[in-house]
């Protein structure tokens, strides 16, 4: 049944489309497919707006699909899952080529180069046309749409030509590039129009916005304009092709509440990991992707120098870096994987013992509880991206310590470091300052350590997921 205009009478009132669902298909040997709650940030920043809404999820699976494979729809938690299915050659040319290997560089400050390819190009075009058809599938006449990140970019003008009912938002979750870097895109006029089919596009940061408003000038010859928007730092309009487009920031953030509960019941477990570790006097914690933009590779070269200098002690002192496999088969991973196992190896044959290597390194998830654990029993929390949108694992880290201990080090290239200026803020370009901020998170008095760590937990603690959630979708509304 459908209503006037060809869209669907019933269906979702609120659809979040994403790259990928919050869960993860497993098919088992007999054949039977089960379905797995996702890792990620997006997953555990949307969870609770979604309980608190009755909607649909669209997304990819995470596997590639097989040729007359059935596409079950599962309902997961009250959640209307609406799944996508990529071929393996969509993976590869959608995924792992367009969206990793040309936009992820190109908006993390071309850290490595990106590859500009047609065919790539005309694969993402394709998937996200899908995307866009499987939404309006997915959403009830006047539904509101969020649709998340760079993967995605065509589909709000796709969306908005088949659904022009519909209510249309869409965030980005890593930083948008200055126009001089956006503009290398053989593509930008595309990206830029099917961004702009949304209502409200929305960045972490003020700059991200401003980006995007002075390429909509640049590439598009749009009218823009600037000022306030709301409670939030929501600052500027789009006007293209009849529609006025309000374009703002809204720093993300974490379940804060759920994260501390988690978190302090697993003090005995973290009690237990630092007498695993040899109870050493500083222990220092990295968990991240197996990314080229998290800088961990910055952590051990200053760890080393630190070493080699006389500044920390490897007898006294264990760094455990926690890393997720993270697209495994694009060379640039493949590329700082071997790096970062290689100076791994080198601290802990030049600094260890065969009883105490100064590192330990898992190359592989770690259950949800495991981790928090970690976060209880770090005494410095290494956060060092080279560049990076919010990163999650730092508010984590802090809404965990309720105890204020620890200490957070965090790159300023980071969008976390514009509300977390309490925090030891490194220069991750500076190795005389990496050094620096590392030693003085690990050596300083227990009581200027706390007072940070008490002005950072309550920021964390009272800027929230729903805050974020809440103020984007207000704005969306037209309540803000």
């Amino acid at each position: 049944m459908s209503a006037p205009g060809g869209h669907p009478a019933a269906g979702a009132d609120f659809v979040v489309v994403a790259n990928r669902l919050p869960v993860d298909k497993r098919i088992l040997p007999d054949g039977t497919n089960i379905w797995k709650r996702a890792p990620g940030g997006l997953v555990t920043a949307l969870t609770p707006t979604l309980a608190t809404h009755s909607g649909a999820w669209v997304g990819w699976s995470g596997r590639p699909s097989t040729p007359g494979e059935p596409e079950d729809a599962p309902d997961i938690e009250g959640i209307d899952l609406h799944p996508v299915s990529l071929s393996a050659d969509e993976v590869a040319d959608y995924y792992e080529g367009f969206s990793n290997a040309t936009l992820w560089p190109l908006y993390h400050d071309l850290l490595v180069k990106p590859v500009f390819r047609h065919d790539w190009w005309d694969a993402y075009v394709r998937v996200n046309r899908r995307f866009a058809e499987k939404t309006s599938e997915a959403a009830a006449e006047g539904a509101t749409v969020w649709v998340h990140d760079y993967q995605l970019q065509l589909v709000p003008a796709m969306l908005r030509e088949l659904r022009p009912d519909l209510r249309i938002g869409f965030f980005l979750h890593i930083p948008f590039p200055p126009p001089e870097l956006f503009s290398q895109l053989p593509w930008r006029t595309e990206l830029a129009e099917g961004l702009l089919g949304a209502d409200l596009l929305g960045f972490h940061l003020p700059g991200g916005a401003e980006n995007f408003l002075t390429l909509a000038r640049r590439v598009l010859d749009a009218e823009t304009s600037r000022g306030p928007i709301g409670a939030r730092e929501c600052f500027g309009t789009v006007e293209y092709d009849g529609r006025t487009v309000t374009v703002g920031s809204f720093p993300i953030s974490i379940d804060s509440a759920n994260v501390a509960a988690e978190a302090a019941s697993a003090q005995e477990r973290a009690s237990q990991i630092r007498a695993e570790l040899g109870d050493p006097e500083v222990l220092l914690l990295g968990v991240d992707r197996l990314d080229y933009t998290k800088g961990i590779d910055i952590r051990l070269a200053g760890l080393e120098r630190l070493f080699a200098d006389g500044r920390l002690d490897p007898a006294k002192t264990v760094m455990v870096q926690l890393a997720s496999p993270s697209r495994e088969r694009v060379d640039s991973y493949i590329e700082i994987r071997n790096r970062i196992e290689q100076m791994v190896g080198h601290i802990n044959g030049k600094y260890g013992t065969v009883a105490r290597p100064p590192v330990r390194y898992l190359l592989q998830p770690v259950p949800r509880d495991e981790l928090l654990a970690y976060f209880r029993a770090a005494d410095v929390m290494l956060v060092t991206p080279l560049r990076d949108g919010m990163n999650l694992v730092a508010k984590e880290y802090l809404a965990s310590r309720d105890d204020l201990g620890g200490a957070l080090v965090l790159s300023e290239f980071t969008g976390a470091a514009a509300e977390l200026s309490e925090a030891y803020l490194l220069n991750p370009y500076d190795d005389s300052n990496v050094d620096d901020v590392i030693e003085a998170a690990a050596t300083d008095p227990a009581d200027d350590r706390r007072a940070r760590m008490r002005v950072l937990h309550d920021q964390v603690m009272t800027n929230d997921v729903e805050l974020w959630a809440g103020s984007f979708l207000r704005t969306l509304a037209g309540d803000a």
